[in-house]
């Protein structure tokens, strides 16, 4: 793995433009003394990673956002967004906005489901772009070190939910809102729009295959290049609402996630109200 590094410097610097390049060398990472942060994250990958998503963002999705002035310049914050699309192709769409639209440039750390870390090759490259194994110690120290969290409350029930049901949020977990309360971050509330149409799921084949919850089967076997809308709302301060030990109230964390939740879903249905088609 010693040269993937190389590499994917090699790669960034001719996909990029030279004044990105440079944009990117501003990144803030907390180097442990060896190239890369506690958690794995390299500014090599991070500009891989940008290279290797920017042809999806800029002209396979087309990807239009707004709100970013609510994604905060510095210090701890929890990005809460739905979640859907079969594979989380939406996980790396926000990544990536929120790459080119912060600067100094920040990482959104998504916070991965414990299966994604194995999966090998791809496990690896994830956490040197910023991806974390979803523990509550993980986040629990990248908040405290001033991170940015990016954390999909639906979890795998979301990216797999029934083309049926595209746009209703599933289940909404809870633990952002706890992170938020005892660690003193805002949540900023954010939606995506598009990519539930992308690849409409039909069926799914239950496996125990690197820890992966099921393949799924969707028609077509490829992402559709519909238009993504991504919006971030207002940033939610629970933590100015509510003292540190309140994060073990279990009423407090409900009507936080409820509050977030709404929020989303808010900005989802504004979303779809101002949309004039799936693939304009």
């Amino acid at each position: 793995m010693s040269m993937l590094p190389v590499a994917a410097r090699l790669f960034a610097a001719a996909r990029l433009p030279e004044a990105e390049l440079k944009r990117l060398q501003g990144l803030a990472y907390g180097d442990a003394g060896h190239g890369y942060d506690p958690f794995g994250l390299h500014p090599d990958f991070v500009a891989f990673g940008e290279a290797l998503t920017r042809p999806l963002y800029e002209r396979w999705f087309r990807v239009r956002s707004s709100g970013h002035e609510h994604l905060p310049a510095t210090g701890p914050g929890i990005i809460a967004s739905n979640h859907s699309g079969a594979i989380p192709l939406d996980s790396s769409m926000i990544w990536t906005d929120v790459v080119r639209h912060t600067n100094p440039p920040r990482v959104a750390r998504p916070v991965a489901d414990h299966f994604v870390p194995m999966i090998p090759v791809v496990g690896t490259v994830f956490a040197r772009a910023g991806m974390v194994g979803g523990s509550r110690q993980n986040a629990a120290a990248l908040l405290d070190r001033g991170d940015l969290l990016l954390i999909h409350p639906e979890g795998v029930p979301g990216i797999a939910k029934h083309f049926k049901d595209r746009y209703h949020l599933q289940e909404w977990r809870v633990g952002h809102v706890e992170l938020a309360i005892r660690h003193r971050a805002p949540v900023i509330p954010t939606a995506v729009v598009g990519a539930e149409e992308q690849m409409p799921q039909v069926g799914r084949i239950p496996i125990a295959f690197w820890g992966l919850p099921f393949i799924p089967i969707t028609v077509p076997p490829f992402p559709l290049p519909v238009r993504y809308h991504l919006r971030y709302g207002a940033p939610i301060a629970l933590h100015e609402r509510y003292t540190p030990d309140q994060a073990d109230d279990p009423a407090v964390v409900r009507e936080g996630a409820a509050e977030v939740k709404a929020a989303v879903q808010g900005l989802i249905d504004g979303m779809l109200a101002e949309r004039k088609g799936i693939f304009t």
